[in-house]
């Protein structure tokens, strides 16, 4: 009977050890991501854990059609650290069973938003109460209307029972995918993607819109918004241009190798050139860059090069370097990226640099040089792939431009 006793105390001892040795890691399964944003309203977002074959974790964040990857996930103890891919934000939490509680961080910028986490829940919104709204179709839409930042935005938005999917177009650029519902009188849209946290909520009817969006804890505008299916942005061709007697763009900034390159370098001459003022904190400079590199692949022409100038947020030059080699590694970049400024991305600043330009509105800003230097195209901003039918015609206006400046 001893033994008996003797052995179980034993076994009980060894797998308590094992316990406790045993790394913690997520829970498999679907999670649901909650962020606190500004008036302690909370930003919904879905994610997934799922476990490799070879032990491996991964995590998908979902917005609408969108599924953003993650590989790098690492612990410590009782902590986890989920960095997003390509930009520098991530989120770090303790982990209990079924729940993390955290930050979303992002140092350069010297952004922390308080995070938290429940396994289990597959819903964005919980809660929704039945509606008889449908806010499907094209909205015009005011952003902090009577104020001095004034701007316009086109939604377009697809209703489907409560659900609730689409994306904001501006002149400097899309809100990308949206994913919400409609809660009785109540719109509610969020997108995460790892470098921007958006919370769009209004009061709304049939054909207004009211209403309040949240970037975070660092902005808060008010919007307002009418049904109108004829409403279009100003050309985004006509936003940027050069300034009176300037026919060419002229620069000269470092490469990841610190080597200084610039328009008359022989890479560049005589062959046209797509000029990409970005940043690597920019999902839609990152939904750009994608662009420019699967056109690159698809496309072997020997007499076109890419060049980016990278304005950076990132406190130091080596951590702006740093920032911009990852984004090389990550996406494939094969086209050099220049580090025109960091510290900051301040248009005003970024429009010293490039003194022939009327002013940096947008990043990205893409500028297209003929054979002779000369800028022939000025484009502001990107309709990433979340605008459907604009990202169509803009490849085909991108393929149509590129294809004539390379046969003259």
């Amino acid at each position: 009977m001893r033994k008996i006793v003797v052995l179980g105390l034993v076994l009980t001892i060894f797998q308590s050890c094992k316990q406790a040795t045993e790394p913690k890691v997520l829970k498999s399964g679907i999670w649901l991501a909650q962020l606190k944003v500004l008036d302690d309203r909370i930003l919904p977002f879905n994610f997934k854990v799922m476990e490799g074959s070879d032990g491996s974790q991964r995590l998908e964040i979902y917005n609408a059609n969108e599924v953003i990857t993650v590989d790098e996930i690492s612990y410590s103890g009782d902590s986890v650290r989920i960095q997003a891919p390509v930009f520098e934000g991530y989120i770090s939490g303790l982990m209990q069973q079924d729940s993390i509680t955290g930050t979303f961080v992002i140092e350069s910028m010297d952004r922390v938003v308080p995070f938290k986490a429940v396994h289990g829940v597959g819903e964005r919104f919980v809660d929704v109460a039945p509606s008889d709204r449908n806010l499907s179709g094209v909205w015009e839409m005011d952003f902090e209307k009577g104020m001095d930042d004034h701007y316009k935005g086109k939604g377009v938005f697809n209703q489907d029972g409560s659900k609730v999917t689409g994306t904001i177009r501006t002149n400097t650029g899309d809100y990308r995918f949206l994913e919400g519902v409609m809660d009785g009188d109540s719109l509610k849209l969020s997108a995460f993607d790892g470098a921007h946290a958006f919370l769009f909520t209004a009061k709304a009817t049939d054909s207004t819109l009211a209403g309040r969006f949240y970037a975070g804890t660092h902005s808060l505008e008010t919007f307002s918004a009418k049904r109108n299916v004829l409403f279009e942005l100003p050309s985004s061709d006509s936003l940027t241009f050069l300034k009176e007697g300037y026919d060419q763009l002229n620069f000269s900034f470092p490469n990841i190798k610190n080597e200084r390159v610039s328009l008359a370098d022989d890479q560049f001459k005589d062959k046209v050139v797509i000029v990409q003022l970005m940043g690597t904190w920019c999902p839609n400079c990152l939904d750009e860059t994608r662009f420019l590199v699967d056109y690159l692949k698809e496309n072997d022409h020997k007499d076109l090069a890419v060049v980016g100038l990278a304005f950076e947020y990132a406190k130091t030059e080596e951590k702006a370097f740093a920032a911009i080699q990852r984004l090389v590694d990550k996406v494939g970049v094969e086209y050099p990226i220049l580090l025109a400024q960091y510290g900051t991305s301040d248009k005003e600043e970024a429009q010293a640099k490039l003194p022939m330009l009327n002013h940096v509105l947008s990043y990205p800003t893409t500028i297209f040089i003929d054979r002779k230097g000369n800028v022939r195209k000025i484009h502001t901003g990107f309709n990433g792939p979340a605008t459907g039918k604009p990202y169509e015609e803009f490849k085909k206006e991108f393929d149509l431009l590129v294809d004539t400046l390379l046969q003259e």
